[in-house]
């Protein structure tokens, strides 16, 4: 139901457009927009009610998100899970992402689940190209990954990493091959194509801008990510597998193997490990980039081995948040 609200604060009146919702007993509201603080203000607004069009779609959806997901963390709280110290709070609402992914998601018709994939990839290719510098638009990516149209004034290498950011997604979309040295070298290899010729392990020393870490120097690189597919597979049956792809992202990211692509991977292994575990994958977003390269900071001070719960819990809940928001926003 879309009907007019009225609000008294203080003496004066202030109308609103409000949406309003029952489900399963529920009844969720949100006003969609302002519309003055006199009748004639309202009528007047409401002579151009095309223009909140678009408005009254986005708060149907986020009502019908709000109750989805509560529905299905209603379900999760039945199942009585054990907590997780990494995880926190935030483990209902990403069990219940886990649940509606598998029991509702992926029984879609293939055409939908197509369909709602290539969203995610628009989506994911804008965000983690644009968070190391593309200047490519969402809608750009957007025009250019489902029509081919090729974004005016770009570069090559700006479109090629757009493009290549979904090669590599739908490879890996219903892969189960192991976690190995030649998959990740393979991953690199194909986010870097017509981008950079460097793949493979780096054998020369780099410095990450902006960092309080150094990478691990070029003599260690394999060695220490022989060490960190071991810890992967000694913590892959112990550790929550948003934990186990957080921190995992966070150790290869602070080895940095690759001379250059090693966040667009990092994420992309982050993702395969969450599907992988039959989790959804998620969107860190470009606008949380600062709260995103905050957390990463924070467990910085952890080794190879090292999985401290005080330092890697702020990146952890980061990550659990991204990927709330990501699968109710896209995947519903």
């Amino acid at each position: 139901m879309v009907y007019i609200y009225k609000k008294i604060i203080g003496t004066k009146p202030y109308y609103y457009l409000r949406a309003s919702v029952r489900k399963e007993g529920k009844i969720v509201i949100k006003d969609i927009a302002y519309l003055g603080n006199s009748l004639e203000e309202a009528k007047k607004a409401l002579d151009a009610l095309p223009k909140y069009k678009e408005q009254i779609r986005k708060a149907y959806k986020t009502i019908n998100n709000f109750l989805e997901s509560n529905r299905f963390a209603e379900k999760v709280h039945e199942m009585k899970l054990r907590k997780d110290e990494f995880v926190g709070e935030k483990l209902t609402d990403v069990e219940a992402c886990k649940l509606h992914y598998n029991s509702v998601f992926k029984k879609q018709p293939e055409l939908t689940k197509q369909e709602i994939i290539k969203n995610f990839i628009v989506e994911f290719s804008f965000n983690t190209t644009s968070m190391e510098g593309n200047t490519i638009k969402l809608d750009e990516a957007r025009n250019l990954l489902e029509d081919g149209l090729t974004p005016k004034n770009k570069t090559l290498r700006e479109i090629y990493d757009v493009q290549n950011t979904e090669k590599v997604f739908m490879k890996l979309l219903n892969s189960k091959e192991e976690l190995t040295h030649e998959l990740i070298i393979k991953i690199h290899a194909g986010l870097m194509e017509n981008i950079d010729a460097r793949t493979g392990y780096r054998t020369t020393d780099v410095r990450v801008i902006k960092s309080n870490f150094d990478a691990t120097p070029a003599p260690y690189v394999k060695t220490d990510m022989n060490l960190l597919l071991k810890w992967y597979d000694d913590n892959k049956n112990k550790l929550h597998p948003l934990v186990l792809a957080v921190i995992f992202h966070h150790k290869f990211e602070k080895i940095h193997p690759f001379m250059d692509g090693n966040g667009r991977t990092g994420r992309m292994l982050l993702n395969y490990i969450l599907m992988k575990s039959e989790y959804p994958p998620l969107i860190i977003h470009k606008k949380t980039r600062v709260k995103y390269l905050q957390a990463l900071r924070i467990a910085d001070e952890n080794g190879i081995n090292d999985v401290n719960k005080e330092t890697y819990r702020e990146l952890v809940v980061f990550d659990a948040d991204e990927l709330i928001q990501t699968y109710w926003n896209i995947f519903l």
